[in-house]
């Protein structure tokens, strides 16, 4: 054995992550307005980009008939016009030492050549502000304003809205609150009470049963019996009716109506104040059914970038630029090009699922969910001929409006249930019919999870108790006993 230097030639394959692959990973899982906000970053990096602002229609998407497949090969969205992608194609073929001195650029609107250099346009700016509501505070703020005139009211109104939670109720007793600014519990209570009516009602109580009593007293609904059932709010909440109808003097019917009238008040009266802008759903994929009973589908062209490369300038600052500066510009215009295949091969992955998910789902879009099929990732993959994870990151975080609303892709990915004639339930659609059965039941025969797993046998599902129990809870549906207890109070227990 012979110790010493020697050369060896070995050839292996390994998957090198590259940063332009690692970027079209990342794009494909991003929302269309996760998209915009990355290629905002990209326009401050790279000076050869520009957003395409121009108004253009958004072409016609390709319609498809429910009995053929083409529904895969769907046209990629106006990410950018055919200028851009016809420049693409040309800059891959180009040298990157040309010599563009003799090329001439017309401009764009990063140039600065739009609207006269200007940038200015005349349109009512201050009008399209949204006017910010009020908060609790200011709007309470603007009651006691007109409630109390006297100074030393004012100021005792002003300490109880310090004292108040985000539900509308005081953090601390009225004798505490007394005691500190060091006045008459009688003096804060004739204010506080005053402050009981103010908008919304119920506001500055001091707990649960002195909120809904404010609202039932402004609803002149506040009759001993409804007074004692607030007195007994913990045996509401074990369901104990039959002990609430002896303490009450009510029979059932009343007592059901009384149960009722509680549950049309607001117990946070100051909850719905200090919320912040509700976010808006936003679809990344629109369908919508064609004259022919097909689907169209597209990107959302509101939300989806139009990208260009400003090839002209390009040209301007590669003629007699440095060596160095050549470089920069070579990276910047090969990192361009990419970001334009990416988000082309992006569009087109994110159509091909979709569409397949709108071919297999077709019975839910045209008759509801209890047509709702299984489905996987794996069965999608197969089908497009791509990676799993690829369908996975697709189908992330994204959201397509469809006839019969808004949903996020992962919605249509639902386990199977054996039937008993060998054909497959979806999950989705067995809950559906379980809460189906249980609205309909009547109140003196409520089902029982056995009762509900045997009227779904019949129908061909195999199903046991326990996975009902499973699928009841996880939907928030009391058992049978509760559910007898609120639906025929008259039944005896």
């Amino acid at each position: 054995m012979s110790l010493g230097p020697r050369l060896d030639l070995r050839q292996t394959q390994s998957l090198v992550m590259t940063p332009q692959l690692r970027q079209a990973i990342q794009l494909l899982q991003f929302t269309n307005t996760e998209v915009n906000q990355f290629i905002e970053d990209e326009l401050l990096k790279n000076p050869l980009i520009e957003r395409d602002d121009a108004e253009i229609a958004p072409p016609a998407p390709t319609t498809t008939p429910q009995d053929e497949t083409p529904l895969t090969d769907l046209p990629l969205p106006p990410q950018s016009s055919d200028r851009a992608a016809a420049e693409t194609d040309s800059a891959a073929q180009a040298p990157l030492d040309a010599d563009f001195s003799n090329v001439y650029d017309a401009g764009t609107a990063a140039d600065g050549d739009r609207d006269g250099g200007m940038g200015f346009e005349d349109e009512d700016w201050i009008g399209q502000i949204a006017d910010r509501p009020p908060d609790l505070r200011e709007h309470l703020e603007q009651q006691i304003r007109l409630a109390f005139h006297d100074v030393a009211q004012r100021r005792i109104a002003a300490t109880l809205l310090m004292a108040l939670d985000p539900a509308g109720r005081l953090v601390d007793p009225p004798e505490t609150i007394a005691a500190v600014l060091g006045i008459p519990i009688e003096a804060l209570e004739a204010v506080r009470q005053t402050m009981l009516h103010f908008d919304p009602t119920g506001i500055f109580a001091r707990d649960l049963v002195e909120c809904l009593a404010a609202q039932l007293a402004e609803r002149n609904r506040l009759d001993p019996a409804m007074a004692a059932l607030l007195a007994n709010l913990d045996l509401l909440a074990r369901r104990d009716h039959r002990g609430l109808m002896e303490i009450c003097g009510v029979d059932a019917e009343d007592l059901r109506d009384m149960i009722a009238e509680l549950k049309r008040l607001n117990p946070k009266p100051g909850a719905g104040f200090d919320t912040g802008p509700i976010t808006p759903l936003i679809p990344d994929v629109l369908m919508r059914p064609g004259p022919d009973g097909d689907y169209m589908l597209e990107l959302n062209p509101e939300t989806m970038p139009r990208v260009l490369i400003r090839r002209g300038f390009h040209a301007r600052m590669a003629a007699k630029a440095s060596r160095e500066t050549k470089q920069f510009l070579s990276d910047r215009i090969q990192s361009a090009n990419w970001l334009i295949r990416a988000l082309e091969s992006r569009a087109d992955t994110i159509l091909r699922v979709a569409g397949e998910i709108v071919q297999h789902q077709d019975g839910f879009f045209r008759f509801g969910i209890g047509f709702l099929k299984p489905l996987t990732l794996r069965e999608v993959a197969t089908a497009l001929e791509i990676h799993e994870s690829t369908v996975s990151r697709v189908t992330s975080n994204k959201v397509i409006a469809t006839p019969r609303g808004t949903f996020e892709m992962k919605f249509f990915f639902t386990t199977a249930l054996a039937g008993a004639n060998g054909e497959s339930h979806s999950a989705e659609a067995v809950r559906h019919r379980i809460a189906v059965l249980i609205d309909a039941e009547p109140p003196h025969i409520v089902l029982s999870d056995d009762a509900l797993a045997k009227l779904l046998q019949k129908e061909g599902i195999d199903i046991a108790r326990r996975t009902v129990a499973k699928y009841r809870e996880a939907m928030r549906i009391p058992g049978s006993a509760q559910r007898k207890r609120d639906k025929g109070l008259s039944v005896e227990p």
